[in-house]
């Protein structure tokens, strides 16, 4: 079971070599991050769409023949661009650079040219002093209000990240305001249907309970407080699944800010890791970010 970005590079570096396509290679940072992986043995060939000048002065000489730099001008030429490589099967991880959000989420679904095969949902991963584990919250980037059905997909989408990390049955925690189950509050319904639907087997892979507060699914000690140390997801979950994407994504950007985590991201339900980095990212969340897709991969593998 890896348990932290060191386990997870040394892991990435056993695996197959990533082949990126990059939307929109005009930032310093992405390309920084690209020449890491690069010089790490993380990737072996980078596909870059966006101003060929601006990113062959980001890019070191010995690195030339490693990275195919593609003319794009507009951020939705650069995201089609990007994507179609994937779909010509040159590249195998999808980054998203100096594009803005729409048009490089808008090129990944699009039904004729896209490489959407579910829902799309988005994780972050963080390593944090405070916890004795990885611990991923979801889904904190694409979808603001996941009904039920959603909820089930956005869990199973993280199969393969579980399997890659090791771990046989990942455990769940559907997050609410209170442990109990309430018609006024719809996150503590949806999060008893799920735990009842992971209990009768019905997804594989998983072992899911809720409704949990913040505390309970963290903390052994305020799960005990409360009565709940049985369970066997309560003060030690894996998975934290949210019931809106603004709880999701303050809780993610805290961790950052507040509990000193090194942090990772990507974007599941599609054909091949996608990774969804704010433009605020340095080239480190971005080297954590591909990691992930490294993980992803592997998990991927039949």
């Amino acid at each position: 079971m890896l348990t932290s970005f060191t386990q997870l590079r040394q892991a990435a570096l056993q695996s197959d070599p990533l082949r990126i396509a990059v939307a929109g290679g005009n930032d310093r940072n992405v390309i920084e991050a690209v020449v890491l992986a690069l010089q790490d043995g993380l990737a072996s060939h980078a596909i870059v769409t966006g101003d060929v000048d601006q990113i062959t002065e980001y890019l070191p000489a010995e690195l030339h023949d490693k990275v195919d730099i593609r003319a794009n001008v507009t951020p939705t030429e650069c995201a089609d661009a990007a994507v179609a490589a994937i779909r010509a099967g040159q590249a195998n991880v999808l980054m998203k650079g100096h594009v803005d959000s729409t048009s490089y989420l808008r090129a990944v679904v699009n039904r004729d040219t896209g490489i959407r095969q579910g829902v799309l949902s988005n994780i972050t991963v963080a390593e944090m002093p405070s916890y004795s584990k990885l611990l991923t919250a979801t889904d904190n980037g694409i979808l603001p209000l996941p009904n039920l059905d959603q909820k089930r997909q956005i869990i199973l989408n993280t199969a393969p990240l579980y399997r890659g990390l090791g771990i046989s049955f990942a455990k769940v925690a559907a997050l609410a305001a209170t442990e109990k189950k309430s018609e006024a509050l719809p996150a503590t319904i949806d999060a008893a249907a799920l735990a009842d639907d992971a209990a009768r087997g019905l997804m594989p892979g998983f072992v899911v309970d809720g409704p949990f507060g913040y505390d309970v699914a963290i903390s052994a000690a305020a799960a005990k407080s409360k009565g709940l140390e049985t369970s066997p997801v309560a003060g030690d979950a894996d998975l934290l699944l949210f019931s809106n994407i603004d709880a999701a994504n303050a809780v993610a950007k805290a961790w950052k800010f507040h509990g000193q985590a090194d942090t990772g991201s990507i974007v599941l339900g599609a054909k091949v890791p996608v990774l969804l980095n704010s433009r605020s990212d340095g080239a480190g969340r971005r080297i954590n970010a591909l990691l992930l897709a490294a993980i992803v991969k592997k998990g991927m593998k039949p």
